[in-house]
This record gives structure tokens, sequence and C-alpha cells, in this order.
């Protein structure tokens, strides 16, 4: 099984369909089938072949979309970095893929500048933006002119296809390693979950470092539809893109639907050629879902939940269980049924199954499973039991195999669809002279679904305000991480008789009247 695959066949089945969509530029099949091969070769004379790998810092972009087919091509696997991370944390990254070549846009050209005096093993920057290739870099445009195309190195089953970076509960990202099998059946599967494979057109708005943006990627091509391409989410261009490019499908985070549907301009843009929307992230709260039923009546609401380690998805609540009404209506709470190629357990710490009802931890077995962490066989071990993903999440499953997500085992909290670890902040604040004790928690966010709050004790005699400590957490993590509100106490915070901070102590009260606490 190859990824590859999946370009071939929408060459020769589609070859003059619209492939790509990213501003000014429209490709056909052809088009891409032709550049793919010849960015490859260039690839492949910069050294890259036997795995070795490819990163990419940019935002979404019809050439970003063409390197999830050349680099495999030209027998590398690829490394998305993360748009929103810091430096610090993307020289972590690249140092774990040792990434001889990196691709960047004009977003990130003053980055690299950093990353090229900070990551010497670097060898070759490649430009992939529309203006002046800066020097020191290479054109990518120029890089497809100046080669021939060269034959599929056919990189294929257990190969090493790509790694996504993800964030966690240890000192740092872990890579998430996915071969062709895995992409490759996890597209098959998510394909047959839809309600049509015809004629499809995809709009993007989640960065291609998140597996939950890259996944279109692959089920898209396989079906040989239109990839319309915007590089980052934005309520009017997400609106002008659907109506102009008469777009079929997409993902988009509750948080997104909320700003769709609450912006002044809503009802001057034609939205109804959207006929399948993908939520994910965190769970469409009920008010909103019901607005977005009455306000986007022709749209169909699928929910998935799952990971980057179970290849994006485990379950998937259809169009069909978002009922309103009913005997069937509590179905609208749960996340939906196992997916196609995919079986979920809840167990107890034993490791034996919970009863219909009762709560559990979420574990998911697949052949679309993760293959491990880069460099990492501890996580891996830890994470990986018996060929079972323990997801650290909390549920329960019903009599008619219904998964309801009850709670996060691990304290992760999803911030507008972005998943925040606390370690990480609570790691950065008390980096901070002032800082004695921090935790950080998920609070409600009517924007956002959870902030990021964080409960901070001084030390004796010291002095720091709120927006200091945001700011100096800044310098270390990605602004999303960072705490969006802080709260300082006197007394030492909450603990367990083993030491750890009771986070349900500090996190209940913000919930009280609220119905899921995820």
């Amino acid at each position: 099984m190859q990824g590859t695959q999946l370009l071939k066949r929408a060459v020769q089945c589609s070859p003059h369909r619209v492939a790509t969509i990213s501003g000014d530029r429209r490709r056909s099949w052809t088009e891409v089938g032709q550049r793919v091969p010849r960015m490859a070769a260039a690839l492949r004379s910069l050294g890259v072949q036997g795995g070795s790998f490819v990163a990419v810092l940019a935002m979404n972009s019809d050439r970003y979309l063409e390197l999830f087919f050349s680099v495999p091509w030209a027998g590398g696997a690829l490394a998305p970095l993360n748009v929103r991370w810091s430096v610090a944390e993307n020289v972590y990254a690249l140092t774990d893929s040792k990434a001889p070549v990196l691709f960047v846009d004009d977003a990130f050209l003053e980055q690299a500048e950093q990353l090229r005096t900070q990551m010497p093993s670097i060898r070759t920057f490649v430009y992939m933006g529309d203006g002046a290739t800066p020097p020191g870099m290479l054109s990518y445009e120029a890089l497809i002119e100046q080669h021939g195309p060269m034959a599929d190195a056919n990189r294929a089953d257990d190969d090493l296809y790509v790694i996504f970076y993800t964030g966690g509960t240890t000192a740092h990202p872990k890579g998430v390693a996915m071969s062709h099998k895995g992409a490759y059946l996890a597209t098959c599967c998510y394909l047959a979950l839809l309600p049509t494979t015809e004629d499809l057109t995809f709009l993007y708005v989640a960065g291609y470092f998140h597996f939950a943006g890259a996944s279109a990627l692959w089920y898209i091509t396989l079906a040989a539809g239109t990839h319309a391409i915007l590089p980052k989410f934005e309520a009017l261009p997400v609106m002008k893109a659907i109506g102009e490019h008469k777009v079929t499908n997409a993902v988009l985070v509750p948080t997104m639907v909320n700003m769709l549907l609450s912006h002044p301009d809503f009802k001057q843009y034609d939205l109804t050629s959207l006929k399948t929307c993908i939520y994910g992230g965190s769970p469409m709260p009920e008010g909103l879902m019901l607005r977005a039923m009455e306000m986007v009546p022709t749209w169909g609401f699928y929910q998935i939940y799952g990971m980057t380690e179970t290849g994006g998805f485990a379950t998937m609540l259809r169009w069909r269980d978002h009922q309103v009404s009913g005997e069937k209506s509590s179905r609208l709470r749960s996340a939906g049924q196992a997916a196609f190629g995919s079986e979920i357990r809840v167990v107890l710490p034993d490791g034996t199954d919970a009863e219909t009802g009762k709560i559990g931890e979420i574990i998911v077995r697949s052949d679309y499973l993760m293959q491990g962490y880069l460099n990492n066989p501890a996580a891996t071990a830890a994470a990986l039991r018996n060929g079972w993903m323990h997801t650290g999440d909390a549920g329960y499953l019903d009599a008619d195999g219904y998964l309801y997500v009850a709670d996060r085992v691990k304290d992760m909290i999803v911030s507008g669809g972005e998943n925040v670890y606390s370690v990480e902040p609570e790691r950065a604040l008390f980096l901070h002279p002032a800082v004695r004790e921090a935790a950080v928690i998920g609070i409600p966010s009517e924007q956002w679904g959870e902030a990021v709050h964080a409960v901070v004790v001084l030390k004796d005699g010291a002095s720091a305000t709120a927006e200091e400590l945001i700011a100096h957490c800044r310098t270390l993590i990605g602004g999303y991480k960072c705490p969006r509100s802080i709260e300082f106490r006197a007394e030492p915070l909450p603990v367990t008789p083993v030491g750890k901070v009771r986070k349900n102590v500090l996190r209940d009260p913000y919930w009280v009247g609220y119905d899921r606490k995820i």
C-alpha cells in the first residue's frame, strides 16, 4: 500500500478535473501528476532517500500539498512543523527528525534565519512562497523546472510516510510516526464513512501539520476531488470560498462554526453547496448545533473522535444520529460508533472491560494506528500495549456501541480545536523567578470552548502581574498554549496525599452548570 498510489489514481481517473485551488492558481490532476515526480527528482538531488526526512514550515498551499506526494516519491518521509510553535519547539522537532531539508514560505522567513543559525544540520532551505527567492535558499518552482521526472521510489506498507508532532505530558513534543499502510487504510476507511465520494470539493482551513488538517489530502485525492486551499481560518474568506468554489466538504471545529454563524455578513454568502461538515477537536455544544441546524439546513454534520495516534479518527457520529428529540436524542451527546476498521473498548484500571454505561479508559485498535513515537520507545510502550492505543480519555459505551467521552484522564485542554497539555504552560510558568507553584486548567469559554487558565502562587516577597507572566510564557511556547487568564493565590495549591495538585478542586467551580467538561 502506497501513499503515492492515491495520486496516480486521481491522475488516471480525472486528468482534467481541477485538483488544487490556491489563491489565483488552479491546477488539474494532470499538472499535479507532472509536477510531483519532478520535485521528487529535485529532492533526490538534494540527498533525500532511504526514509530521510523533509521538514516543512509553511501555511497551507498547493505546493505544500504536492510535497505530501513528492517526498515519498523521492524515497523520503515528511515532517510538517507546527506553524504556531516557538523557534525552540521547532528546533526540538528538527533535531529529533534530523531533517536535512527545510521548506519555508513567506510567513516563516524570519524564523528560518533563526533556525539556520541554530540548526547547522539543515543543509538546504527551499523557498516555497510567491515572491523573490531570498539569498541562501533554493526556489521551489525553479527546482521543478530544472529537473525531469523520476520513477516512483515505491515506498510502501510499513515504510515511514509522515511524522506529525504532537504535544504531550512529557518534557518534549512526540513525533507520531505513520506508515504508508496506516495512511492508506485510514484514507479508505474514512472515505467509506462519508455519504458520497462523487464530485467532492474540500475546503482546507486547519494547518497541514495537524493530522486533522492533512488527512483530507489523502481521501480527497483518492476520490479524485478538488482541494480548495486557504492558508488559515478566517470567517470571510471561508464563506467566500464556499460560495465561489462550490465547496462540498470541510472540517471545522465548533469554534469555527460559531464564528461563521455569528459573523455580521453571514447572510450575504451562499453556503448551500456544503453538504458534509466534519467537526472534531471538541464536541459541538447542543445549543450551537441547534442553531447551526436552523441557519445552515443543507449541511450534514459528522463528529469525529480520535487522535493523531489513531490515524486521526476512531469513532464517527453520523448525521442521522444528530437527533434533537425522541428516544435517540441522547446520541447527540455521544462521539458516535466505532469507525470502519477500528475497535473501541472501555477498560478499567485492571485491564478488564467496563460494563455498559460504566466509565473507564478508552482504548483503540486498528491497522491504521501509529507505528510509534519517533525515537521514543518508552512513550511508545506506554501508549501502545498489546496492540491497543491507550488514549488517556475517559468515557463509556452504551448498549448500542455509542461512545460517550466523559472527561480526560490526561490534563489536556481543548481550546479552539487545539490540544494544550497543561504541563507545557506550567513548565513555562515555573521558569519565571517569581513563581512558586502553578497549575493550569481549562475553564469554559464561549469563543474557544475551553480557555487556558493558570492558578499561581508566588514566592514569598516576589511580585509579578498576569500580563508579565503571560508575556514570559510567550517567549517559551506557542501563543495558543499560554494562559489567557491568571489567578493569584496566597495559600498553597490543594494536593493529594502523594503531593499531586488536585486540579479537579481548582477546575470544578468554573464548570458548575455545564453538562460536559470537555
